[in-house]
Order: C-alpha cells, then sequence, then structure tokens
C-alpha cells in the first residue's frame, strides 16, 4: 500500500513537476482523444503550451502504450513491457531510469531547432522556440539521435534512450542550460529521488491541518502548491508560486494574495515573498500589474486592491510581520491604495471604478454587462479595509498623524460608499458618471459582507439574511451569479460558477459578521466539493463538478485555509 505522501494523482489533471523548477511534464489538454504527454518548459507565460519533447516508451524501436501513475516524487509509466520512471531531481534536472523498455524523446521543434552530438552519449538540444538548451546524456543503455539538419534547423530531432542489452536497463539524463554547459556528476537516481520525497515529505509537515475526512483534498493541494513554486529567474526576484503548471502558467495580482495565507502559519518567508512580488514591480503611479511571470508584466488591467485585507489576515497567524516588514510594506500599500483614488475615479465623486471587469478579478460579471466604467461595492470595501489596515500600520511605526488621517479617511469612504451604492434594500452597481444603476444578481454585491459590524446593523442584517436565502448558497458553496438569473452560465467563468476567492472572502465576512454557523455550512460545502472534484479553477455551482484548469494553486490555497478553520472548530 502507497504512504499517505506516496498518494497517486491523475496526470491528465495535474501535472508532474516539483517545487523550484520550470520542467514540468503533463498533456495538452486542448489535444483529444488518449492524449501522449509532454516534457514541458512553462517559462515566459500562457501563449504557448510550452512542449519541448512528446514522450513515448518504446520495445524495440516501436511504441508502446502505458500507464501513467504519478506521485509527489516520481512519475512511473508502465507499458506492457517493461517501464520507466521520471524524477526531477534538481531544478533543472529530470534524471529518467527504465527496465525493459525504451524512452523516446520527439522534438517539438519549430525555426533554428537542433541537435549537435557533444561527445559519445552525449547530445545538445538547442530549442530555440522554448528560448532553453537541453543536455541528454546517456548513463546506462544506448543513445541514439535522428535530426537531420536541412537549411537552417534540424528537419526532425528524435531522441531514443535504449536499454542495454544485458539488464535491459537504461539511465539517463535530461538538463535545461541557458548558455554553456558545465559538466557535472549527477546523484545516482535512486539518491537523486529519495532527496525529492524528502523535501516534499518536509513540505507537507507544514501543510495547514485539515479534517480527517478532507485528506484526500489534502494531498493534493499540498502537493499542487509545492509543485507550483517556480524559482527566482528573470524579473521575478523571489521563489513564486504560479497559479497553476498546467496552462494558467502566470501569477495574477490578486491570487497570490491566497497563496500567502495558506502558507503565513508555517512557512512565512515564503508567504511573505508571495504578497510582495507585485510590489517588487509596482509602477511609479502606484498601480500593480495584472500578472506576471520570469519574462514579463501585463500592464492593461489590475486586479482588486485587497492586500490590506490579506495582510492583517496573516499577521494574525503569527508574528512574522515583524516591524521592519510592515516598513517595507507600507509605502507600496499607500501608492497602491491612492492609485485606485486618484485615477480610477473618472467623474471625481469620490469613489473608485473598475474601467474593466479584468479589473475586478470578476471578468465578466454581469455588472459589467452593460459596459464600463462602473461603480461597484465590492471596490470601496477593499479600499475601507485596507485604508484601516495602513491606519494600523502607521501606528504601529509610530506615525500618529498619517494612522489618524487613514482612519479618517476610511470611515469617510464608507459613508460615501453606503449613501451611494445603498438603496435601501441591497447594494447596487453604477454606471460612472451617469451613477444609472445596473441590474444585476451577481454575488460580487454581497462582498461588502467582509466590513461585517462596520456596517449599520439594519444593513449588515439584510445582507445576511439575503445571502443565506435568496439562493445564492447551493448544495456546494457560493455560486457567483443567482443560479435563477436569465446570466446564469453552469460553465459561465463568473456568472454562475463556484470560485476559491469568492468563498474565502465571504466566508471572513460571514465570520466578520457574527454568522459562524453559516460560514462553518459554506466551509464544509466548499471542502468537501474541492476534496471530492479537485483543486479546479472553478466548479459547477449545481454539480459541483470542476471546471476550466483542473489544478489550481489559490483554489489548493483556500481549501487549506479553510480546512484549518473547520479542524479549529472540530477542536473547540
Amino acid at each position: 500500500m502507497l504512504k499517505v505522501s506516496e498518494r497517486m494523482f491523475d496526470i491528465k489533471k495535474i501535472p508532474f513537476s516539483r517545487y523550484g523548477s520550470f520542467i514540468t511534464i503533463s498533456p495538452n489538454h486542448h489535444e483529444d482523444g488518449n492524449c501522449p504527454l509532454y516534457l514541458r518548459n512553462i517559462r515566459n507565460g500562457d501563449n504557448e503550451f510550452g512542449e519541448v519533447f512528446r514522450i513515448e516508451l518504446t520495445f524495440e524501436g516501436t511504441p508502446l502504450p502505458y500507464k501513467a501513475e504519478l506521485t509527489p516524487s516520481l512519475l512511473r509509466l508502465e507499458g506492457t513491457k517493461g517501464s520507466a520512471e521520471f524524477c526531477i531531481t534538481e531544478s533543472r534536472v529530470l534524471q529518467i531510469r527504465s527496465h525493459g523498455v525504451g524512452v523516446r524523446l520527439t522534438g517539438i521543434t519549430g525555426a533554428y531547432d537542433y541537435a549537435v552530438p557533444v561527445e559519445d552519449g552525449r547530445w545538445e538540444v538547442n530549442h530555440s522556440l522554448q528560448e532553453m538548451r537541453y543536455m541528454l546524456s546517456s548513463l546506462k543503455g544506448g543513445l541514439e539521435v535522428d535530426a537531420p539538419f536541412i537549411e537552417q534547423r534540424c528537419d526532425k530531432i528524435i531522441v531514443d534512450f535504449i536499454p542495454d542489452s544485458v539488464h535491459g536497463e537504461m539511465e539517463c539524463v535530461i538538463e535545461e542550460f541557458t548558455t554553456n554547459y558545465q559538466p557535472r556528476t549527477y546523484l545516482s537516481f535512486t539518491e537523486g529521488h529519495a532527496n525529492v520525497t524528502k523535501e516534499y515529505q518536509l513540505w507537507r509537515k507544514k501543510t495547514l491541518e485539515t479534517p480527517e475526512e478532507y485528506q484526500r483534498g489534502k494531498e493534493m493541494a499540498s502537493y499542487i502548491t509545492w509543485s507550483c513554486v517556480v524559482p527566482p529567474e528573470g524579473i521575478l526576484i523571489r521563489p513564486a508560486m504560479y497559479m497553476s503548471k498546467n496552462w494558467m502558467t502566470n501569477i495574477w495580482s490578486w491570487d497570490h494574495c491566497f497563496n500567502a495565507l495558506a502558507l503565513a502559519k508555517n512557512n512565512p518567508d515564503l508567504a511573505w515573498d508571495q504578497l510582495m512580488i507585485f510590489f517588487d514591480l509596482q509602477d511609479e503611479s502606484g498601480m500593480l500589474p495584472d500578472f506576471v511571470n520570469n519574462r514579463f508584466a501585463l500592464w492593461n488591467f489590475t486586479k482588486p486592491p485587497i492586500h490590506g485585507w490579506t495582510l492583517r489576515r496573516m499577521w494574525e497567524q503569527n508574528d512574522f510581520v515583524t516591524e521592519e516588514r510592515l516598513r517595507e510594506i507600507y509605502l507600496p500599500l499607500v501608492k497602491w491604495t491612492k492609485w485606485w483614488l486618484t485615477y480610477q475615479d473618472s467623474d471625481h465623486d469620490g469613489i473608485p471604478q473598475y474601467n474593466h471587469g479584468n479589473d475586478s478579478g470578476w471578468d465578466n460579471s454581469t455588472i459589467f454587462h452593460k459596459g464600463t466604467p462602473v461603480e461597484s461595492p465590492d471596490l470601496s470595501s477593499f479600499l475601507v479595509l485596507q485604508m484601516e489596515v495602513l491606519s494600523e500600520i502607521a501606528c504601529k511605526l509610530g506615525k500618529n498623524d498619517e494612522a489618524r488621517k487613514w482612519m479618517d479617511e476610511s470611515q469617510s469612504l464608507l459613508n460615501r460608499m453606503i449613501e451611494h451604492f445603498w438603496n435601501g434594500q441591497r447594494f447596487v452597481a453604477k454606471r460612472s458618471g451617469t451613477h444609472e444603476i445596473i441590474e444585476s444578481d451577481s454575488l460580487v454585491l454581497y462582498v461588502p459582507l467582509i466590513l461585517g459590524k462596520r456596517l449599520p446593523p439594519e444593513i449588515l442584517s439584510r445582507l445576511v439574511e439575503d445571502i443565506k436565502l435568496k439562493g445564492f448558497i447551493t448544495d456546494y458553496g457560493f455560486a457567483t451569479e443567482l443560479p435563477v438569473s436569465p446570466y446564469y452560465k453552469e460553465d459561465g467563468y463568473w456568472r454562475g460558477p463556484i470560485w476559491a476567492p469568492t468563498t474565502m472572502l465571504l466566508v471572513d465576512g460571514l465570520l466578520a459578521s457574527g454568522e459562524r454557523e453559516t460560514a462553518i455550512e459554506v466551509a464544509e460545502k466548499f471542502c468537501r466539493m474541492a476534496s471530492n472534484s479537485g483543486m479546479a479553477e472553478n466548479y459547477n455551482a449545481l454539480t459541483g463538478e470542476g471546471l476550466r484548469d483542473p489544478a489550481f494553486t489559490w483554489t489548493s490555497s483556500v481549501f487549506l485555509v479553510l480546512g484549518q478553520l473547520l479542524a479549529i472548530q472540530q477542536h473547540c
């Protein structure tokens, strides 16, 4: 029987990778049928899938069908004539061993890609399409390469690692490099695998506690978050947790906050790195980019200012947010707050706006179905909390005048927000400028719950009553559009499906509102769904089926945070 830390995952949904590596093995989810596995380079964003080699098992030169078994430290391909095992023993090193079968790598090549022999048993492949070089070394068995050079590239690159004729064994190494290869001595496959297994076990021990009934989910969440961390490279100056190593191979500027939350208690240094990634790149105006990868940041959009809310939730977990760290983030958080108030208020009414759905994180929410710019109460709510957090930081840093100023501004925005958005029965969204009310049954209009008892009692009680009784809470959690809405779609992105971040925010809002029983109920629904359906990007609100990218880190992180909440509840 497999140990818990060796539990197998479905590689059709969860890629094979490891902490601190851009090397990934997975199928291309855009291909139909029984997709082959590819060795991929996930640098440079999600515009390309990043295929470098297609992977096959062979017997006497003929490809074989195989079944894949994936554990956190090992990928095993089992064929009728033998098997091959893959382990990413170091950040840039993939080691493979096989018995009874060979391993064939077919290059997914483009212009200028080529392969050249370096010495006996070693070839270099220059994969210009993926901007990476690969050194292929045979340690046991044979190496055959078919790479005819025509004009400026190899017409094809087919690499066969062949088992020896005595024992039927093969071992090889594939190593990434960018300029000049430095020969080195490798650990044996067994030693390398043992090291990776130990690394993962140490990570898993730091994963937040969850109730026993959600252990399947915990194993997935632990592996997904561990394996999605990439090393500092390019414009990323810190280790960074990508959203996924399937196809969402970037970090978005509110997604990173939920990953930081799940790390804050037991892995605080890495948590701080996640929070600060976007502030490292902050524009002089105060704006944060929409997303970032090792290569570039996108500035066409941004994401909502949940960073003050996140910071408070982080420092509540332990004392790692020191005065030095508060000094590091204070001015960037000030600039980020002022950016919304200065540059995102075109009608100068003191109510900040979203110029596009992408800026809200709720890309196609129905509050945007009549166009933009849109003034929405969730944005003001985030800024009310963020200014309150700035006041607390200023106080801790001895900036008493600034502390009073931020608290006054927080209260002033809260007053304007209530006057502007509350229609006597509910919060509404409005077109900036005309202040036309936008008819919408989006869950985003209930995000002001995060303000809890800062809201007047009559408003808070009405919000709580609606969120509990109106129909947003399904058997699986919070639908992002009321299921009876004419705009509801089962796979409508932000027009129906359940999402982890909105679940986290509203559970937190219910707790802040004194509605612990409902908060626990929703947390249980979400954790049960994620444990059964996987750590998907989002979920069908009526069936709990996972949708879109099936191995997402912010889903994993929210699962762990909510799981910890439930574990604490059980201990009480």
